[in-house]
């Protein structure tokens, strides 16, 4: 079981530091925590995320199965606000908003960003909190 005094660590490729920063600290409202001549590490809604300078290593295809990742909010008003803030700094969307598996106990609201190195970003809230895991 996760302790909360731990954080998640990710580490994901990108091919331009400045527009990497711009769109995660800028944009997305992430803090940046530290940053090198071929890194960018971020507090990724709590976690962090490092965004390694790799052009080379960029999906030029990106699909949203199986490669990507986000938060999954507990309060619907975090998911709404987010959601709020991609549309006013004008995010770029890869899956426009959507509801999954209506009627069924893990229904969910989702909606995926796509970041300037073609990272997919999944953001989504449960109507039943019982199914954040």
């Amino acid at each position: 079981m996760r302790n909360q005094d731990n954080v998640f660590h990710l580490a994901i490729p990108c091919k331009d530091l400045d527009e990497t920063q711009d769109f995660y600290v800028s944009k997305l409202g992430c803090k940046l925590a530290r940053r090198y001549a071929d890194r960018v590490t971020l507090d990724f809604f709590g976690d962090q995320v490092v965004c390694h300078l790799a052009p080379e290593e960029i999906d030029q295809d990106p699909s949203m199965y199986p490669r990507h990742f986000g938060v999954t909010f507990r309060h619907r008003q975090d998911f709404d606000n987010l959601l709020k803030l991609a549309r006013q700094r004008g995010l770029p969307f890869f899956q426009e908003p959507m509801r999954r598996f209506e009627g069924r106990a893990e229904e969910h609201e989702t909606f995926f960003l796509i970041d300037p190195a073609n990272n997919l970003l999944e953001f989504k809230y449960y109507f039943d909190d019982r199914m954040m895991y």
